[in-house]
């Protein structure tokens, strides 16, 4: 099982000095260090108008730390397809692609706050029926051998073809699969999955019974079932240090995440009714009630047992949230080396030869 490194640069807190400009600076650092540590991955996460997060060019922050590192693949976190013209997001991430030398991941979802649809323009309520198109286009833009054309109810494209194409044949794919619509779709297109376990725990009961329903669902699409991750919230530590991560993470389901998620049936698309359960749920969590679920909190061996898990069932790649909450800059890089001196050894995986080449 690899390990990645992964933020929504979540910034919408009360009472803090430290400014946007100031914070993704501070991530662009952390992903350059997560390569030097022998992470595998950098998922870098796309937010408007700090409606949850600060960070709203993905591509631009991976392409200035090409040069900076060695192996560590580069990923949105997710690119809002609703958001884009899927032409504009092949071209990106294409040549994203040629530059890195072949490293990018690529991962797309539909986003779920209403406020960055509309300076934009996009249809909020459709977003599923978009996002499905949006992905074919992008498909077709990477993998057709010669010119292609797409017509349907939102896109009327004329033959052509973009250049660069990618170094990749094929860009890893993946769905951020919050939902039985986002699975449906990953199933049926042949495409990978993303999951977050705490909402992956609301809609299957666990990510062994999610990844059970990834592969039936391909089966049923006469597709292969494809890589599996999931993101995960993470703190080291027990006692006041749990303590610490407890409260940093209720503060950014309450600050960052409850704000920024419609809370009326009307306000919502119908493949996304769902997230009403997710509002009453976060409405009334307090801090301890946070488990496995949502968060690996705890001692190194306590997380490394809850990975073991993960792990089982059947996860190929964790990327972990270390920067949530409004952690300072050092902490976060502290838990990013406590994590691969004192967790990573435990599995399997390009990491341990990475970080002892590092550590030479």
């Amino acid at each position: 099982m690899e390990f990645g490194y992964f933020t929504l640069s979540d910034n919408h807190y009360s009472g803090t000095d430290r400014t946007a400009n100031e914070f993704i600076k501070q991530i662009r650092e952390q992903a350059i260090l997560a390569d030097q540590l022998g992470y595998h991955s950098a998922w870098i996460g796309e937010h408007h108008f700090d409606s949850l997060g600060v960070n709203s060019r993905p591509d631009l922050l991976l392409a200035s730390i090409i040069s900076e590192t060695k192996h560590i693949r580069m990923a949105p976190a997710v690119s809002v397809l609703p958001l884009h013209h899927p032409v504009h997001v092949a071209e990106t991430w294409a040549t994203l692609d040629l530059l890195s030398g072949g490293r990018v991941d690529f991962a797309a979802g539909r986003g779920y706050d209403p406020r960055e649809y509309k300076p934009f323009g996009a249809d909020f309520m459709k977003s599923a029926e978009y996002f499905d198109d949006a992905m074919d286009i992008i498909l077709k833009a990477w993998n057709s051998d010669g010119p292609w054309s797409h017509k349907s109810d939102f896109h009327d494209i004329p033959e052509m073809e973009i250049t660069p194409l990618p170094v990749q044949q094929p860009i890893p794919f993946y769905v951020a699969s919050f939902s039985e619509t986002s699975l449906d779709m990953a199933a049926k297109k042949g495409l990978n999955v993303i999951w977050a376990p705490f909402a992956t725990g609301m809609i299957y009961g666990g990510l062994d019974k999610a990844a059970v329903a990834y592969k039936e669902k391909c089966e049923k699409a006469g597709t292969t079932p494809g890589r599996k991750m999931c993101s995960y919230f993470i703190h080291i530590g027990d006692g006041d240090a749990e303590t610490y991560g407890r409260e940093r993470q209720i503060s950014y389901f309450k600050e960052c995440c409850l704000p920024a998620f419609a809370k009326k049936s009307e306000d919502l698309p119908p493949t996304m009714q769902y997230w009403l359960k997710i509002v009453d749920i976060l409405d009334n969590m307090e801090a301890g009630d946070l488990t496995d679920k949502s968060i690996l909190l705890g001692s190194p061996q306590e997380i490394t047992d809850t990975l073991g898990k993960v792990q089982d069932a059947g996860i190929d790649e964790v990327i972990l949230y270390f920067n949530v909450g409004n952690k300072p800059h050092e902490v976060v890089k502290d838990q990013m080396h406590q994590f691969m001196e004192e967790i990573a050894p435990n599995f399997d995986g390009l990491h341990k030869q990475r970080y002892a080449a590092a550590a030479e």
